[in-house]
């Protein structure tokens, strides 16, 4: 469970991230607060792992409400100046959401925290950070990452092969590439693997379950690391 803060002036504001937020079952809501007083409030009673943070506020502007806390919680800032952008990620955050951005873009940004590898947030159930969320049509898929065979590319889509199921995503396979963790190895232009699914490597292919996956040229070195990482 990832649980998050919103910090905005803007009553819209909260209302839009609560909207989306509620469609993702890992994300809890702690507290809203409209300046930095009541965020430092909330920040001081509460366990708060990611914080939506707005630029332009009252009295504190995000960047400098950031220099008061010791202990940050990840930051998603949430902000119609892009110019602010690069200061941003000075500060170590997790994504920069450029106003007004679209539930597929915020999706990204969580993901982003679901599939850190830090330790820093606090898991109230295991394997609640080895999720993602794939959107696909009109659904949002809840995906356990231990249950992904393989990702392929195909045309403007990636198919997500899991053991019972394949859901078509929107998603393109370098978004997938840059977001999961080190469990996964692109092995072709259009497939990324989970290593822990791979059955044989024999040549140029890769054997998960009943399914052939061709290793590209570009990748064959680091299959090669894979096997003989494999052999010892």
């Amino acid at each position: 469970m990832i649980r998050y803060m919103i910090l905005d002036d803007e009553p819209i504001a909260h209302r839009i991230i609560e909207g989306f937020a509620e469609k993702l079952p890992i994300l809890q809501k702690i507290g809203n607060a409209y300046d930095a007083f009541e965020a430092l409030t909330i920040l001081q009673e509460k366990k708060v792992d990611l914080l939506f943070l707005d630029m332009n506020m009252p009295e504190l502007s995000g960047f400098e409400f950031l220099k008061t806390l010791s202990y940050p919680p990840k930051i998603i800032i949430t902000s119609a100046h892009k110019e602010f952008a690069l200061e941003g990620y000075e500060f170590d955050v997790v994504d920069y959401l450029l106003k007004p951005f679209s539930f597929e873009r915020f999706l990204k940004a969580i993901n982003k925290i679901s599939f850190s590898k830090t330790k820093d947030v606090d898991q109230t159930h295991d394997h609640d950070t080895d999720l993602m969320y794939v959107k696909s049509g009109k659904k949002q898929f809840q995906i356990a990452l231990k249950n992904i065979l393989f990702i392929e590319a195909a045309g403007n889509y990636c198919k997500v092969f899991l053991e019972n199921q394949t859901i078509l995503t929107l998603y393109k396979i370098s978004t997938f590439e840059e977001e999961l963790p080190s469990s996964f190895l692109r092995v072709h232009h259009s497939f990324i693997v989970s290593k822990d699914k791979i059955e044989i490597i024999e040549g140029n292919q890769i054997k998960i379950n009943d399914h052939m996956i061709p290793v590209g040229q570009t990748y064959r070195s680091s299959v090669n690391k894979l096997f003989k990482s494999k052999k010892k």
